[in-house]
């Protein structure tokens, strides 16, 4: 199944918005995350690039959110840390088998569909709204 990708990033971006207007480091979203800084930075990596943080470089550096956590959808969080369908790979199957060498299409367009469901269902949620979840 899926990795723990999507949950770092929204992690990260929970924080920048309880933070906002502060810069914050990736050590210290590490130690809330309870991960190896480097795996913060990856993913700060692909948040910035998407345009939802920015950062500033050096030793009073960190990262700031920089897109209002109001337009800032779940949903397409979601899309930016998961390049792979949430349902993985298929199987390698025998294409002489009626059932076989139909199963992987088959399989792809309910695994597109459900996916597609839940991003939908992500996208009903901002990040303004989920922050506002933690007190």
């Amino acid at each position: 199944m899926n990795n723990l990708r999507f949950a770092t990033a929204i992690h990260i971006l929970v924080l920048t918005e309880k933070f906002k207007g502060q810069l914050i480091t990736s050590d210290f979203i590490a130690g809330s995350i309870n991960v190896n800084p480097v795996v913060v930075r990856r993913e700060i990596k692909f948040l910035k690039e998407a345009g939802f943080i920015d950062s500033k470089k050096g030793k009073e550096g960190g990262i700031y959110l920089v897109k209002d956590s109001a337009d800032i959808l779940l949903g397409d969080v979601y899309k930016i840390v998961n390049q792979e369908n949430v349902f993985g790979r298929m199987n390698h199957t025998n294409p002489e088998c009626p059932v076989g060498k139909q199963m992987n299409n088959n399989l792809e367009k309910l695994f597109d569909h459900a996916e597609s469901e839940l991003i939908h269902s992500l996208n009903h949620k901002t990040l303004k709204q989920f922050s506002d979840e933690f007190q």
